[in-house]
């Protein structure tokens, strides 16, 4: 049983997942954004296929904490999420996951047009990871 982290953006859904000993985040798709319905058809594949118990969603909080309306956004995909198909979400700070994701890349000498086919991928991984690095132990 894995847990899935989602980096929920307008026009792309980056897609991580778990190790089956929760200890790891590995990236395993974007998902180009169509249609409400299509975009949770991909994410039901997508937990079907990894046998996801737990989706971990980036939460959007501005700098000084309050929420606002991208954030309002990520809160009703949740709900819709946990409506549609009975799945326990988390909410996870995801201040700054992207401009870590654009920095390891950059790092990395990623060229610019590599840089953005996967860095929403990469900060799905970055939540992931930071949800899952406090859950050991408990």
């Amino acid at each position: 049983m894995r847990v899935m982290g989602l980096d929920l953006g307008d026009k792309t859904i980056g897609v991580a997942v778990s190790d089956e000993m929760k200890w790891t985040a590995q990236g395993i798709e974007t998902i180009q954004r169509r249609k409400l319905e299509s975009d949770l058809n991909r994410i039901n594949e997508l937990i079907k296929e990894y046998n996801v118990v737990k989706i971990v969603l980036g939460f959007p909080k501005n700098m000084n904490g309050t929420i606002g309306p991208r954030g309002e956004i990520v809160r009703e995909f949740g709900q819709l999420l946990e409506q549609t198909y009975h799945i326990d979400v988390a909410y996870w700070d995801e201040r700054l996951s992207t401009v870590a994701a654009e920095r390891t890349l950059l790092e990395a000498d990623v060229s610019r047009k590599k840089r953005k086919q996967v860095i929403d991928k990469l900060a799905a991984v970055i939540i992931l990871q930071g949800y899952l690095d406090t859950q050991q132990g408990k």
